[in-house]
């Protein structure tokens, strides 16, 4: 008897995406067929070899690429970024960074630094409205 979790099946593209691998550059089978949970999870603990020169060498999809480079997506495409690189171009750009690259990963970085100003002061909050909490439990055990 097989799970329940192995035969729910999804697209092509949600699994290329779930395994960080640019759909049109998979094999003909992979794009034309759907994927079980079970032959993801086959996929993802032991990887065929296109899979694995398509994670080392590419071309990525723009997720990947845009990690790759510290920057976002939408950093990729005011740069002109819209297909897919290889490892080798990403390299490239990464030794000989555009102006557009600098650009945006000093954006990124200032957005990553808001982020986390943004959790820790939420987390301060928080911190605070449990004390407030404990000490009003506190008093209200202590009344009775």
């Amino acid at each position: 008897m097989s799970t329940p979790h192995s035969s729910q099946t999804m697209k092509p593209a949600t699994a290329a995406k779930k395994l960080g691998v640019y759909l049109p550059a998979t094999p003909q089978e992979f794009q034309e067929g759907t994927i079980t949970r079970g032959q993801l999870e086959e996929l993802e603990t032991n990887p065929p070899e296109w899979l694995v020169e398509l994670r080392r060498n590419g071309p990525h999809p723009r997720p990947v690429v845009a990690g790759r480079l510290n920057v976002s997506i939408a950093g990729l495409a005011r740069g002109g970024v819209e297909e897919a690189l290889t490892t080798e171009q990403i390299n490239e750009l990464r030794e000989d960074p555009p102006a557009w690259l600098e650009r945006e990963r000093t954006i990124q970085a200032e957005v990553r630094a808001e982020e986390e100003r943004i959790k820790e002061r939420d987390l301060k909050k928080a911190k605070k409205v449990a004390r407030a909490n404990r000490e009003a439990e506190h008093k209200a055990a202590a009344a009775e």
